[in-house]
C-alpha cells in the first residue's frame, strides 16, 4: 500500500507556476529525497500537510484523500520544519514527555533520546543544547507519536558530522518498520547521501536523478574503470563470418556450375566481410559522492572546472567530482554545445548569457545561473567563439 500519493499534482501562485502538474508514490520503507528551491520545498509541505490549497490534482495518505480525514490523518505523520520552535527553559526529557502526553502514548522516552544522541543531554537546559543537538531534538519529538510517514525540510542543513549520522541511522531505522520518509533540501548532495531515490523538482517538474549505488571502495574503483570501458564507448560487435563458412558457400557454388557445364572461373573466392562495430552512445556523465555515483545529463551541467587535475562539474550551484579527464569529458560533451573555453574549463554554451571585455587580452562569459557564474574565456579562443555563435 502506498503511504503517500500525488496525483497530477499542481500549485499556480497568481500568474507563477510554482511546479507543473507532479506524479509521485513513496511506500512503506521507502526514503525519497526531492531536491528543489527551498521556498517551493516549504509550500509542496504545506501542500502535503492541507495548510495550502491545491491548484489541481489529489494528494492521498494511506489511499485517502486528505481533504476527507484531514486531522486524522495527519496525525499520523511527523513533519520537522527547518525553523522549528523548542520550548527552551525544558530539559529534552521533559519536552518528550509533554508530546507523549499531548498524544496519549505510552513511548519509551529514554529509548528515543538515546536513539538521538541525547541520553546524557536528557537533563539539560534545550537553551543549552547546540544547533546540531536541538535539530537532532526536532526528530525525537517526531518519534514520540510513531506516525507512519516522517517529512523532513533541510535535515541536514548547518549541522555537525557526528549529527548527520545519527538522523542517517533514526531514518534508516524508521523505515525499517513498515514507515516511510520524504526529506525536501536544496542541496543535492545532501539528497544523494540520504536516499537513493531522488528527485529534482522545478517549473519543469519533477525528473527523478539517477544515483547508483556502490558497496565499498574497491567497487566503487572498479566502477570508475567500468564507466571508461562500458559505459562511455559501450560496444556491439558482430559476429565475423567464419572462413570456413565461406568455403561452403564457394563448394556449393561450384557444384551447381559444374551440373551445369558453366564454369567461368574456379580459382575466384569471396572477400571475407570484415566484422563491424556499433558504438552506443551513453549521454549522462558520471560523479562520485562519498560512495555513490549519480548520472547527470549533459543538459544539467553548467561548466566543468579542472583543478589540481581533478575535473569538477558544476550543477545547479553544487560541485561535484568526476574520474574524466577534461579532455575526455569535452570528447563526450561538444556534440551537446559544449565549448573548451580556457585550458581548465569548458562551458555549456546554452548556459551563457553574456560575454564581458575586462581589459584587452581578458574575457568572461557570464552564465544565466543562480550565482551568474564568471568563466574564463582565453583570447585564442574568442575567434572560435564568435565562428560557433556567428558573430
Amino acid at each position: 500500500m502506498n503511504i503517500l500519493t500525488i496525483k497530477q499534482l499542481e500549485k499556480n501562485i497568481g500568474n507563477t507556476v510554482l511546479f507543473p502538474v507532479i506524479d509521485l508514490e513513496i511506500q512503506a520503507r521507502e526514503i525519497v529525497a526531492i531536491q528543489c528551491n527551498s521556498d517551493v520545498g516549504s509550500k509542496l509541505i504545506q501542500l502535503l500537510i492541507g495548510e495550502m490549497p491545491v491548484s489541481s490534482g489529489e494528494i492521498l495518505l494511506f489511499e485517502t484523500p486528505l481533504n476527507k480525514n484531514l486531522k486524522n490523518l495527519i496525525q499520523k505523520v511527523g513533519i520537522v520544519f527547518l525553523n522549528d520552535s523548542l520550548y527552551e527553559r525544558l530539559t529534552p526529557k521533559q519536552y518528550l514527555q509533554f508530546y507523549k502526553q499531548l498524544f496519549q502514548v505510552e513511548t519509551d522516552i529514554d529509548s528515543i533520546l538515546e536513539q538521538v544522541g541525547l541520553s546524557n543531554k536528557s537533563k539539560v537546559k534545550i537553551s543549552r543544547l547546540t544547533f546540531s543537538e536541538q535539530k537532532r531534538l526536532h526528530l525525537a519529538r517526531v518519534l514520540v507519536y510513531e506516525p507512519k510517514l516522517i517529512i523532513l525540510e533541510e535535515p541536514d542543513q548547518n549541522i555537525d558530522i557526528e549529527s548527520k549520522m545519527i538522523i542517517q541511522k533514526v531514518i534508516n531505522d524508521f523505515v525499517a518498520n513498515d514507515r516511510a520518509v520524504l526529506i525536501t533540501t536544496s542541496y543535492l548532495e545532501s539528497a544523494i547521501m540520504m536516499s537513493n531515490r531522488v528527485y529534482h523538482l522545478n517549473d519543469q517538474g519533477l525528473k527523478k536523478v539517477d544515483v547508483l549505488d556502490v558497496e565499498d571502495k574497491d567497487s566503487l574503483k572498479n566502477a570508475d574503470k567500468e564507466e571508461k570501458d562500458q559505459l562511455e564507448e559501450q560496444s556491439i560487435d558482430n559476429v565475423s563470418v567464419e572462413s570456413n563458412a565461406f568455403k561452403d558457400t564457394i563448394s556449393m557454388t561450384e557444384e551447381k556450375t559444374a551440373e551445369k557445364d558453366v564454369i567461368e572461373d574456379e580459382s575466384q573466392e569471396s572477400e571475407a566481410v570484415l566484422p563491424t562495430k556499433i558504438q552506443v552512445r551513453f549521454e549522462k556523465i558520471p560523479a562520485k559522492v562519498d560512495e555513490k555515483i549519480i548520472l547527470f545529463d549533459p543538459t544539467e551541467i553548467d561548466f566543468i572546472e579542472s583543478s589540481e587535475g581533478i575535473s569538477h562539474l558544476h550543477v545547479k550551484g553544487e560541485v561535484f567530482p568526476c574520474t574524466y579527464t577534461l579532455n575526455d569529458l569535452f570528447d563526450r560533451l561538444q556534440p551537446f554545445g559544449f565549448f573548451r573555453c580556457h585550458r581548465s574549463y569548458i562551458v555549456n554554451l546554452q548556459k551563457v548569457r553574456e560575454v564581458i571585455t575586462w581589459t584587452r587580452n581578458s574575457y568572461s562569459l557570464i552564465l544565466d545561473n543562480s550565482k551568474k557564474s564568471s568563466i574564463p574565456l582565453s583570447k585564442g579562443k574568442l575567434s572560435d567563439l564568435k565562428d560557433i555563435i556567428g558573430f
